[in-house]
């Protein structure tokens, strides 16, 4: 729910009298209005211009008398520029300037269209009155009726038995009203008296009194709520207090009533203040009833974000749960995510000026795993100090990376360690329109304090305690752009070429005695294989972190060829290279090759309807395609039909997993596949779904449908979900987690685009659109 929301009425109250939203333009129907609506909103001046505008009338019969009145009968027409009256009769009193007009009187203006009995009105005080009156907003969805409409002053509207609805003319699926509404529109307030929700001419709720707020101000009071059923929690209720604290502190508590679960109360603090800007969000249910043995249940987020004399910076992420399964327990958190195998907690303080960039972070976690340890490190805590020279002689640039660590483990078999990391470069970067050359050289040292017991890990024999490294680099990487004019599909195209070559040389030290990913059983202390697609080829190193460098002598070649459209689109990409190697490497089986795995990307976007992208990494020395993905999709408006694959086989994926033993939940890697859709049966009926499966395994990972209604003022959304939730091992049946939801909300409070689907697993897998085309 959005911290923005306003008050249940408070929002009916401020569509009536103050702001627009964005609604479908088949529910804007005004009666009497020979033009879109739409035209109307988008063109129609502002006040000060209409009043400036003179004023025509026409009628049937007239009749003046000199410095009293002048009555005017028979088919009248009072017109202002926008403006316009229509009555049966009208009269215009002189020297009051009052016009009272009878007769079915329609009046229209660029915000509102009212029918009503009799219109009285003083054009000198500009106060008027309206009796039984039936009002439409024009530019957004809402009408409703009122026994009296009174603007008392310039700013003071009063209604009398006044009733309010987003839904279409003879459709009354819900309304608001009140006995008397009083409004200023210099306050941020509307006050109601007798205030009344009704379902289908039904009431439900009634409040004899209630400030609320109109426009844009925030005001303390109950923000509107949203009711579902799911299979696995029940009747589900939110009822959201918003409590505006002061201008730049606010309060918002959603209590949840679950019926088979309890009640989950969530709470979300915001400030902003001389110090930064953050919030502090926490959720707690004393007792779930589905799991009672675990008592208790919390969780709670804290981030903070400041700046300070345009310098310096500081922010704030830290999480905890009370349990290490409290995401998996369906109560549909919004801090987590049952996928979520460790919260951060973290926290940073940084400087910058013209040539210097400096960080202290601390970064730690959370482990949500049973004996609640984690392989993960921690920093604890971790300087970084960049300095930057771009103006140098000649059109060099330079920097200065250094780089202070201590990395922390819960893993009693894992070191610990203290770093200090030191990266002079020099870089020359040339371009022209055609061709560009980056030309690069490094020093890298690396010192190392470890600590570790040889006893309890066997493959840390190895390890010194103190270690250094010092590393050279140098890279070259220069590349030219090519056109020429293409023809394709009867269409003309710009078609370019983009050959590069990277030359790289780093030279090979020892590393044995650093814990890093090399090592068998070794991971790093924050360094990790990077996956080699088309970009990645052209990096200056294999690694994340600097655990490992790894050595090169090599050639990177590659090319790029796009098709631009007339407009300059990019509508097709195709890309490829490889990695010869000056020096035989041995690869991750253990044989020595010249080159690497090749890496093809592609990306083709079609009449901006049929979108086509795919990669691939395919080792021709093991003959083994090690990654690949592939997604098609066709869009029409809201429809869709899109098919997916992904694959990375079992030799790459333990490559990437040094430290696990990914044969216990797959023995050929990874196989998915998977199909989504969306579809838009009718104008109020809408229909989506998706499913992933492990063609390896033979079994769903995770499937979703869900069938949507939405009128003009209401929706309700009916979906199932099912995910696989624990499978203890291969040849184990596979547990899967199944829950069949039901929501209903009403359109106009908030907006229409408030209203989504809710998960029915709390964590479903949404819709993406993986093309990324540079449009």
């Amino acid at each position: 729910m959005s911290l923005t929301s306003r008050s249940v009425i408070a929002t009916a109250i401020s569509l009536a009298l103050y702001g627009p939203h964005a609604v479908a333009k088949d529910c804007l129907q005004r009666p009497g209005i020979d033009q879109p609506v739409e035209n109307i909103c988008m063109q129609a001046p502002s006040p000060s211009e209409i009043n400036a505008m003179p004023v025509v009338i026409e009628a049937d019969y007239a009749e003046a008398h000199q410095d009293n009145k002048a009555t005017y009968q028979g088919n009248v027409v009072v017109t202002q520029g926008p403006r316009r009256m229509e009555a049966e009769q009208a009269i215009i009193r002189q020297p009051e300037n009052v016009v009272t007009a009878y007769g079915d009187v329609l009046v229209t203006d660029p915000q509102f269209v009212v029918n009503a009995d009799r219109v009285h009105a003083n054009l000198t005080d500009e106060t008027a009155t309206m009796y039984q009156a039936d009002y439409s907003l024009m530019c957004e969805l809402g009408r409703g009726e009122a026994g009296l409409i009174a603007k008392e002053s310039a700013t003071e509207l009063r209604l009398k038995e006044a009733s309010f609805t987003t839904c279409p003319v003879n459709d009354n699926s819900w309304s608001f009203s009140a006995e008397n509404i009083e409004y200023d529109q210099t306050q941020p307030y509307a006050d109601l008296y007798g205030a009344k929700f009704a379902i289908k001419d039904v009431p439900v709720m009634y409040i004899p009194y209630i400030r609320l707020p109109v426009g844009e101000e925030r005001l303390t009071g109950f923000l509107y709520p949203n009711a579902s059923y799911g299979s696995r929690n029940g009747l589900e209720i939110e009822t959201p207090f918003y409590w505006n604290i002061a201008p730049n502190y606010d309060l918002t508590l959603t209590p949840t009533f679950m019926q088979r679960r309890g009640v989950l109360g969530h709470a979300q603090f915001r400030y902003l203040n001389a110090v930064g800007e953050g919030s502090l969000t926490g959720e707690y249910i004393h007792t779930d009833r589905e799991s009672r043995a675990d008592g208790a249940m919390w969780a709670y987020n804290w981030t903070h974000n400041a700046t300070y004399a345009q310098h310096w910076s500081l922010s704030t992420n830290f999480s905890e749960v009370s349990q290490f399964d409290y995401f998996e327990k369906g109560l549909g958190s919004t801090l987590g995510s049952r996928e979520d195998s460790s919260l951060l907690q973290t926290g940073s303080i940084g400087y910058r000026s013209a040539n210097w960039d400096t960080t202290l972070t601390v970064k730690d976690f959370q482990s949500l795993t049973v004996d609640g340890t984690s392989n993960l490190y921690r920093v604890m805590p971790q300087f970084t100090a960049n300095y930057y020279d771009l103006m140098l002689p000649l059109g060099l640039e330079a920097s200065i990376m250094g780089q202070m660590s201590r990395f922390e483990n819960d893993d009693k078999t894992k070191p610990s360690a203290g770093r200090l990391h030191l990266e002079p470069t020099l870089y020359f970067p040339y371009a022209a329109s055609w061709w560009t050359l980056e030309s690069e050289a490094k020093l890298m040292y690396t010192r190392y304090d470890q600590e570790f017991d040889p006893v309890l890990n066997p493959d840390l024999v190895g390890l010194r305690e103190n270690a250094t490294r010092t590393v050279p680099s140098i890279r070259v990487l220069s590349g030219v752009t090519l056109e020429r004019e293409a023809n394709a599909f009867g269409s003309a195209y710009l078609q370019t070429l983009e050959p590069k070559v990277q030359y790289l040389f780093v030279e090979e030290v020892e590393q044995t005695g650093i814990y890093n990913p090399l090592n068998a059983g070794q991971t790093g202390y924050d360094t990790s294989l990077l996956q080699l697609d088309y970009h990645g080829l052209f990096r200056d190193r294999q690694y994340s972190g600097v655990d490992y460098i790894a050595p090169a002598n090599q050639f990177t070649i590659g090319a790029s060829t796009r098709f631009f459209d007339e407009q300059y689109r990019e509508r097709f990409i195709f890309s490829f290279g490889q990695i010869f190697y000056l020096n035989k490497v041995t690869n991750f089986t253990g044989n020595e090759v010249d080159y690497s795995a090749s890496a093809f990307e592609t990306e083709f976007n079609y009449g901006d309807r049929t979108f086509f992208t795919a990669g691939l990494q395919y080792d021709g020395s093991e003959k083994e395609i090690q990654y690949g993905h592939v997604t098609g999709e066709y869009r029409i408006g809201e429809n869709y039909l899109q098919a997916n694959y992904r694959y990375i086989s079992q030799s790459y994926l333990q490559q990437s997993l040094p430290d696990n033993d990914i044969s216990s939940f797959t023995e050929e890697g990874i196989s998915q596949a998977g199909f989504s859709a969306g579809l838009r049966l009718t104008d109020s009926w809408f229909a989506y779904g998706d499913v992933f499966y492990d063609t390896n395994e033979a079994i769903m990972s995770e499937s979703q449908i869900a069938l949507i209604y939405e009128s003009c003022c209401w929706a309700v959304s009916f979906g199932y979900n099912e995910y696989l939730k624990f499978r203890e091992n291969l040849t184990a049946e596979p547990e899967y987690d199944t829950n069949v939801s039901l929501s209903f909300r009403l359109l106009g409070l908030g907006g229409r685009s408030g209203f989504e689907y809710k998960q029915a697993s709390g964590n479903a897998l949404s819709y993406g659109r993986p093309f990324y085309l540079n449009n």
